[in-house]
């Protein structure tokens, strides 16, 4: 079998020479049950957004953490990071900031007389993109290529990023002050979005425990290398998704086209980024097959994001998120 954590190792495979989906399962299981335990010495009360998180991980998916100021969106994407023992760098997104701030230039070094490229901080296993929306559309559109293909181009040249290579990306959706909406290009990148949301009374008393005397992210322990995640991520890949399964994933995506609610429907890269996301899922829930429960699960933070409401939708005070879930309603269900 797989083994659990510090090394992932090689999967089991059968007399046939084929990956054993339950060996790969159990051990995707215990390492993003490290992770989720390790966030939470941080992160009070939000299980699923913490969740959420670790499925983007095994997915190598970027996240967009949207929510009013204060709820922890930032301390959830530094508890990830420090929790990961790769590379992590911080870019706070204003109105001023340039493309070459976030991709890196091409500067004349006296001493050899050559150009030399200054890598940005987007060179990086993980990237915190604090407060996108705070930057111009230029800037924004400086990590369309990184966040699709994970490479980035200055001045005719073409560089790979490191892997495996994630952006966590905060955003206030209510304030609306010298801040520039998300294309529909930028939101289509992130596999999901994330909604902390504020923590019950209970857990925010434990909120003023846990921060008393001081930040408990300060002394947060990496729990998982580069290396391993990256295996980790491929070991996903093996859980089983039936055909009844795959078919029912596939109808809901396109049942959001076309909508009379829904003005922009879901594109094919929402397909595969849904379908790889539910093998993550099941293989955290120490499963080797996907489960319909598994596709409604996570129908919502994949797809909302990248779905633009109609006119009607909006007038009667409906979100992409309201409409969808409705939507769910209507999608048959596979009985196996």
């Amino acid at each position: 079998m797989c083994p659990p954590s510090a090394s992932v190792g090689m999967a089991a495979k059968d007399r046939s020479g084929e990956i054993a989906a339950e060996a790969c399962a159990e051990a995707v299981r215990r390492v993003a049950n490290v992770l989720i335990e390790n966030v939470e010495k941080v992160i009070v009360g939000k299980r699923e957004a913490v969740e959420l998180v670790a499925v983007a991980l095994l997915t190598e998916g970027h996240v967009l953490i949207e929510d009013v100021p204060g709820v922890g969106k930032t301390l959830l994407a530094k508890a990830i990071a420090r929790s990961l023992d790769g590379s992590f760098r911080r870019i706070q997104f204003t109105p001023d900031l340039l493309p070459s701030d976030v991709t890196g230039i091409n500067t004349y070094n006296r001493k050899t007389e050559a150009f030399q490229f200054l890598a940005g901080p987007i060179m990086a296993n993980i990237v915190l993109a604090d407060e996108i929306n705070r930057a111009t559309p230029r800037t924004q559109a400086s990590l369309l290529e990184a966040m699709e293909e994970r490479q980035v181009t200055t001045d005719g040249e073409t560089r790979p990023l490191p892997r495996p290579f994630l952006v966590l990306a905060t955003q206030n959706p209510i304030e609306q002050e010298g801040t520039f909406p998300l294309p529909e290009a930028q939101r289509d990148r992130f596999l999901l979005t994330v909604t902390p949301g504020y923590p019950s009374a209970e857990d925010e008393e434990r909120i003023v425990l846990r921060f008393e005397r001081n930040n408990p992210a300060d002394s947060l322990s990496s729990v998982m290398s580069a290396a391993e995640l990256t295996e980790t991520i491929s070991l996903c890949r093996h859980i089983r998704v039936s055909d009844a399964v795959r078919t029912y994933l596939v109808a809901l995506v396109r049942a959001t086209r076309g909508h009379p609610d829904i003005r922009l429907g879901a594109s094919p890269r929402a397909t595969q980024n849904l379908y790889r996301a539910v093998q993550a899922l099941a293989a955290m829930r120490g499963r080797a097959f996907v489960l319909p429960d598994d596709v409604k699960a996570l129908a919502v933070p994949v797809l909302a994001h990248r779905l633009v409401a109609g006119a009607r939708s909006r007038l009667g005070g409906r979100t992409a998120a309201d409409v969808l879930t409705d939507l769910m309603e209507t999608v048959p269900v596979p009985v196996e």
